[in-house]
């Protein structure tokens, strides 16, 4: 379940760019090394997109909330394309 937390008055947006779960506070091992090397990008090439979307729908939906916090610790940051994807999924989980 997303985290719940105080917002700035624009809850949807502030939702989307905390996407973390409670409780996930280690770093897990995700087969996704590959993307380290977006570590510190602000923007992303389609193809690059589609690298992130390939690693998050071969994963079990019990494993997302993990591997974006993952990601956060590695200092990655997710695509904008797909944070609304990302939020559905945990949202439904």
């Amino acid at each position: 379940m997303i985290k719940d937390f105080e917002c700035c008055g624009l809850h949807e947006v502030c939702e989307k760019e905390s996407l973390l779960a409670d409780g996930v506070s280690e770093e897990n091992y995700y087969e996704d090394e590959e993307l380290d090397r977006f570590r510190g990008r602000t923007a992303y090439s389609e193809e690059e997109v589609e690298e992130f979307r390939e690693v998050l729908y071969t994963m079990r939906t019990d494993e997302v909330a993990g591997w974006v916090r993952s990601l956060e610790l590695r200092r990655v940051p997710l695509p904008d394309e797909l944070k609304d994807e990302i939020y559905i999924i945990l949202n439904n989980f």
